[in-house]
Formats: C-alpha cells, structure tokens, sequence
C-alpha cells in the first residue's frame, strides 16, 4: 500500500466515522496526508487528520480520533491504529499489505514515479540563457544542471515541457565582445570593458582563419563579419558544452531575431495601444507599478531606441503566442528585480501574472583544498563549465549543483566529489544502484528468481526500505509542483542509506549448499524494486545507473 492510497483509505474512513456519528463530512480536509514518524517505533505512517478535523466537526480531536483508530484497524492492510498525544493516529501496516509496493514498482518499471496531474499544462522552461560573449560559467553551469532536471521532473508529472535558450545576441555587450575580438586579432590589448581571457584570441584566430580578408575591410565590415563569424563560433561551443553536460535544448532563440522580425515594434504598439505605455519626458514608459514592480520602467528611450526590456517584453508576448500557458524563467542572483517586471509585462497584456514564474539562483563557488578556486585556465576571470566536468566528471558535476536548493549559494569540495566514499554523496547513490546490479548478477548466477510473497518481508530493516521505496512518486509530484528537483536528489540518498542498511541485516543470496526459499525471493524482489527506484531517480537528474563502479 503505498503512501497515497493509504491517505485516500485514511479519508474514505474518517469519512465513514463522521458520517455514521452524524458529524458534517464538509469538515473533513481535501488534503489529508499521511507521513512517516521520524521515530519508527511510533508506527509505518502517523496522520493528524483528527486534530484538522474535530475543531470543524464540533467534537474533541481525542475522541475523533479514537473513533477513526477504531474504523481504521478494520480495514484491509492496516494492522493497528494508536493514538498518540492530543489526537495523532500512529499506522502500522500489514506486512502483506506494504509489501504489495514492491510488486507496484515491478509493474510499472520505468513509469514508477509518473504522474498525470500536469497533463494539461504546456510550459516553456528557459534557462542558461547566458551571454554569448564566453564560456559557460559556475551560474550557468548550475542553471543547466537544475533546469535539465526541472524539466525532466515536469515531464515525469504529465507536463509537455519546451527547454529553451534565450541567446542574447543583441546589445552594448555584444559590441564589446567584437571589439575584444577584433583588438585580438590585430594584437591589440583589450578594449575598455571588453572581454579577456585565452578563449578570446582563440575564437579571433578562428575567425581569421575562417574570413582571412576580415582585417583589411572597412571598419564597418569589419566589425560585422567578426560578429557574425564570433558569435557562431562562441554559440557553436556554448551549445556543445552543454550537450556534454547532458543538457539539450529544444528551442534556441535569438533576441536578435526580436528586432529583425517587427516583434519588439508589435508589442509596444500593442501595449500602447491598451494604454499600458504612457509617454514622459520624451520616453515611452510600463506602468508597471500597476502590478506589484516598484516603479515605471522606460520600454522606449527618449533617443526612440528600445530599453533592454523591450526585447523581454516581446520575447514574453511571442512565447504566449506560441501557445505556453506557463513561462518559466530560471535566472541568476543578479536578475531579482526581473521577476516583478516580467509579471508586470504579462499583465499589461491581459494576462494572469501567473502565467510567469521567476526562479532566482543563488551564486556557485569551488573549493579545493579548503581553499577557493577563483581562475580559470581558459576564460580568465571566471571557472566555467569545463573546469567543473575537467575536474570531477560530468555525473558528480551535475549531482552536486543540484542537490541543494537554489535558493542558497553552493559551496563544491572539488575534493570530496573525487574520493570514492560514503561521504561524496554521488559516489553514495551510484554505488547503491551499482551493488544492486552486482547482487542481481549473483542471483542469477545461482539460479535465484524473483519472487511474489512480499508478506514475507517483515523484517524492520524490510519495512523502512519499502517504505521509502513507497515515497518516490510523492517526492517526484512535490518536486514537480514546487520546482524543486533537489528533493529527487535528497531522497535518492536516503534510499541508498535505507538499501545499505537491509542489506547490512538481511541476506538476500543463499549461503554455499543452503535452499532457496520464498524469502530469498522476495527479497531479491524487493532488490530488483530498489534497483528500479534508484535509476528511476537518477534518470529524473540526468545523472547515470552504473552497473559497475
């Protein structure tokens, strides 16, 4: 019995006491949950829908409970029913009855941990979106390795989901990056403000090689034939880079393309139009303090050229129009003041501002000998993506920046991400799925089966592994809705730990001449489950199964 059908079992009866005690059932709560007790000797699963319940129901949360415990050990697959403090039922389930998530996960394979609750959401998830004037940096890197995830994790839930990179291939920032380039090339240090680093004269090399007149033209075609040969070759690395760190994008748009096309003239015509942009001081301004921003924002300058969000503004009008009925944006510490502005723009259109979702990532630095690593070989000023992967692999790289929130900075240990230990918490989860794969390679050398009488696993060492076994389609649906796919990550460790420990307690192969019993069966089941979990989990990160390590 897994968590949520135990919880619907939970309400149906608690539906029943109230019913039959002449109670009003509307005081029953939609979302009655049920957890596990961080104590084990308190129960499988505790519930505090008495104590949610009584006040509304006009009874005491005692007495309601009592009622329920009573009801409840009737029932198919519940063993006992203890109350505990002012109204908490504490659960233990039938050994027959938790047992049965065993063969739950060895039906559905690869489909454990789905869902279809966001089957009618279509999401444009952007994230990266970085500068095309170097290589991918430490934000970036996280955003890559969160937003992959996130995406993976929506698509488990039902969401149709479009990965989409926002080149920013217009602006002052572009300018310097082609001056830098053209200053490389002709041996010249770099211009003020522009852009350093080993990977400059590289891409200004290339770009000679590629163009051997693009010197000796005019200033003019010059400069554009840098740009538009520099930014290939700096678009054309970003996008392998990332493919190396197993993250792909479905769309790759390009700001640029906003102006070209009319689209940043269309919006602000439009919003004019409504009266969402007003005139002032020779600007065309958002009234954007409509909606929550904590002043105008000037869309126009009064030079007549557009402001930076113009572009974002159109970019938001042409992802509505491609059919996204929710726009998630993943951008770094520095973009803060982007999440009311963006809603701003969705409701100068008309649209709900929860049509937008603003994640803020918090900043990444790499330690290594307790000390920070702050240069990079390659870009200079910054460690970027490939000195990550260079230093611990593309798996420990991508675990690491997504395990913990991004709302919190991040400290890497270089260090820990190398050793082969319990304490590197990838190497932990990997080796879990690996000593699994290993122990099924044995089961089949002795002739070992699978087999059904999951009743048969009562054992407390047993039962925590089932259990949280049991949780993986709860932490995939709560990562999903609160984009929070570090809970994957979290949970894979504590499933790791709980495996270690079974098979620490319980052996799973017979010994020497010993005779295969049911129970070696079931709990070479309950292993193959495990196994599942873990690479349903993995798969969910980006992250590989090995079978080996």
């Amino acid at each position: 019995m897994t968590p949520d059908v135990l919880a619907d079992l939970v309400r149906a009866t608690a539906r029943d006491v109230l019913t039959d005690r002449g109670l009003d059932v509307a005081a029953l709560p939609d979302d009655v949950g049920v957890e596990r007790p961080r104590n084990p000797e308190h129960g499988d699963y505790a519930t505090n829908v008495a104590l949610r319940t009584a006040k509304k129901a006009g009874v005491s949360p005692r007495d309601l409970a009592t009622w329920l415990a009573e009801a409840l050990v009737s029932r198919d697959g519940v063993a006992s029913a203890e109350i505990a403090g002012p109204g908490f039922i504490n659960l233990r389930l039938a050994s027959d009855a938790q047992g049965a998530m065993v063969g739950q996960v060895l039906e559905a394979g690869p489909a454990y941990g789905t869902g279809d609750e966001l089957a009618t959401r279509n999401v444009n998830l952007e994230f990266v979106s970085a500068n095309p004037t170097g290589p991918l940096h430490l934000g970036g890197t996280r955003w890559a390795a969160v937003g992959d995830a996130l995406g993976r994790v929506l698509t488990a839930r039902g969401a149709k989901v479009t990965r989409e990179y926002y080149f920013n291939d217009a602006g002052a920032q572009i300018d310097r990056f082609v001056a830098s380039l053209v200053a490389a090339a002709e041996g010249e240090p770099a211009p003020e403000n522009g852009y350093g680093g080993a990977y400059i004269a590289d891409i200004a090399a290339r770009v000679v090689a590629a163009e051997p007149g693009a010197l000796g033209k005019s200033e003019k075609e010059r400069d554009e034939t840098f740009r538009r040969v520099g930014i290939g070759f700096m678009f054309d690395e970003i996008k392998q880079d990332l493919h190396s760190f197993g993250t792909d994008f479905d769309v790759w748009f390009h700001e640029q393309s906003l102006h070209e096309s009319g689209a940043v003239d269309a919006a602000v015509t439009q919003l004019k139009e409504s009266g969402s942009l007003y005139e002032a001081d020779g600007a065309w301004w958002l009234r954007s303090t409509d909606h929550g921003d904590d002043k105008d924002r000037v869309v126009i300058k009064s030079d007549g050229r557009p402001a930076y969000i113009a572009g974002d503004i159109a970019y938001l009008r042409d992802k509505r129009a491609r059919g996204f009925d929710l726009c998630i944006y993943m951008l770094g510490a520095d973009h803060h003041g982007y999440v009311a502005r963006l809603k701003a723009a969705a409701a100068a259109f008309g649209d709900d501002p929860a049509v937008v979702e603003v994640l803020i990532g918090q900043l990444v630095n790499l330690v290594r000998d307790g000390q920070p690593v702050r240069m990079s070989k390659r870009a200079g000023t910054v460690v970027t993506m490939q000195d990550l992967v260079e230093a611990v692999g593309v798996d420990a790289a991508r675990y690491s920046l997504i395990r913990s929130s991004v709302d919190s900075s991040l400290d890497i240990d270089l260090d820990l991400l190398v050793k082969r230990s319990n304490d590197n918490p990838v190497f932990y989860v990997q080796y879990a799925h690996a000593r699994l794969s290993s122990l099924a390679r044995n089961a089949a050398d002795v002739g070992l089966t699978q087999g059904e009488e999951f009743g048969l696993l009562d054992h407390p060492r047993e039962g925590d592994l089932i259990r949280t076994i049991g949780e993986f389609p709860e932490v995939v649906r709560a990562a999903a809705e609160l984009r929070e796919p570090h809970r994957v990550a979290r949970y894979l460790e504590s499933l790791a730990s709980a495996y270690h420990k079974f098979y620490d307690a319980c052996r799973v192969l017979p010994m020497g001449d010993e005779e295969i019993t049911e129970l070696h069966r079931a709990r070479l089941a309950l292993c193959v489950a495990a196994r599942q979990v873990l690479a349903n989990g993995l798969e969910l990160l980006g992250v590989s199964a090995p079978e080996r390590m």
